[in-house]
This record gives C-alpha cells, structure tokens and sequence, in this order.
C-alpha cells in the first residue's frame, strides 16, 4: 500500500490554489496528480486540511460481546476456544469460528497456550 504524501505539499498547493491559481496548475507546479490536487482542494473547502488515515479496519462481530467473553475468561480459567465457540453460539447466537476468536483474543493480549502434560525424559544408554 503506498504511503500518502507529505502534508507540508499538501499546504504548499493549496495556497498556490489559495492564492488563484487553478488546480491543473498546482498540480503540474508541484509534481501532483491532477486528481489529487483537485481533491486536496475540495477537501480543504469543507475543512480538512491533513490526509486521511490509511487502511481500515473491519469490526468484529466479536466486539459487541466483548465483556461477555471476558467474563468467560474470568468465570473459567481453563475454558478452551472450542468450549467459548459453543457459549457464544448458544447464549448469545454469535456464530464464529474457533480460529476467528482466537485471532481477536490476541488482538486484545489474551493468550492461551495449553500444553498436554509430558513425562519426564529418562536418561539412560542409547545402546
């Protein structure tokens, strides 16, 4: 994804705009799409003189259920993603997937790793 341009050029061709020259202009001037500059214009006419934000990002379905899954978590320690899928399809009718959950509890900082219980190694001669 490309970056956007600096703001600094932004403001130098809305001020050539500012002061009468055209928007072809500028933007031939400063080295801007025609697009662009006549973009940055109108925008600047409604107020907003910085770029945008890049990038967005979807919500989760997840997001609405948030203290509710919490308090799973808080309720059962141990509770497995499986068992969290199951609560959320039957009391709340939130169908999502085991790996799409886990993805949003990482987002959040919640991590789960359960690891089966291992023996001991024995040491003792290979042959």
């Amino acid at each position: 994804m490309g970056q956007a341009l600096s703001d600094d050029l932004r403001i130098r061709v809305l001020k050539a705009s500012a002061v009468g020259m055209s928007a072809r202009q500028a933007a031939a001037r400063f080295g801007v799409g025609i697009s662009t500059a006549i973009r940055w214009i109108a925008r600047a006419k409604e107020g907003e003189l910085t770029s945008r934000p890049q990038g967005w990002r979807r919500p989760s379905a997840v997001d609405a259920h948030e203290e509710f899954v919490v308090a799973l978590i808080e309720e059962h320690k141990d509770m497995t993603l499986d068992e969290m899928v199951e609560r959320l399809s039957a009391e709340r009718q939130l169908n999502i997937s085991r790996s799409a959950l886990g993805a949003w509890l990482r987002g959040r900082g919640w991590t789960f790793k359960k690891r089966p219980h291992m023996r001991w190694s024995k040491i003792d001669r290979m042959s």
